[in-house]
């Protein structure tokens, strides 16, 4: 299992993105087929929330047909119980935005505490120097 590498990939990616401004929140959408947990000590990310979006695996019964969405890494078939399943998808790890903590105080600054981190591949990424 490959979670805490993935996991210091985005808190690596957080870092990077924050340069040194305080985050208050961190949203991340994770496949169904990682068990993790987000924390960070030290730094700008410490003390910042996560909120996960969990992305379920999808499902093919060898047996009956049934196609099937399932948080289960391993799921059984919802219609026969069979284990003869294809699971597929379910293995994402993408950081979604940041939100910054409010260090000026003032309704002009609420625009710039929250960031949408922009679509990327790691083949777009490679070619730009970064992850």
């Amino acid at each position: 299992m490959h979670e805490m590498s993935y996991c210091e990939g985005v808190l690596e990616a957080v870092l990077r993105r924050a340069s040194g401004r305080p985050v208050a929140r961190v949203g991340v959408r994770i496949g169904a087929v990682h068990r993790v947990q987000l924390a960070a000590a030290g730094g700008p990310a410490e003390g910042a929330t996560t909120d996960l979006v969990v992305v379920p695996v999808q499902g093919h019964c060898m047996d009956c047909r049934a196609d099937f969405s399932s948080a289960d890494p391993a799921p059984a078939c919802p219609s026969c119980g069979s284990l003869e399943v294809a699971a597929y998808g379910g293995d994402e790890v993408v950081l979604e935005w940041l939100q910054y903590v409010d260090t000026a105080g003032s309704a002009a600054s609420a625009d710039r505490q929250a960031e949408v981190v922009p679509p990327h591949t790691h083949l777009a990424a490679a070619h730009q120097g970064g992850v």
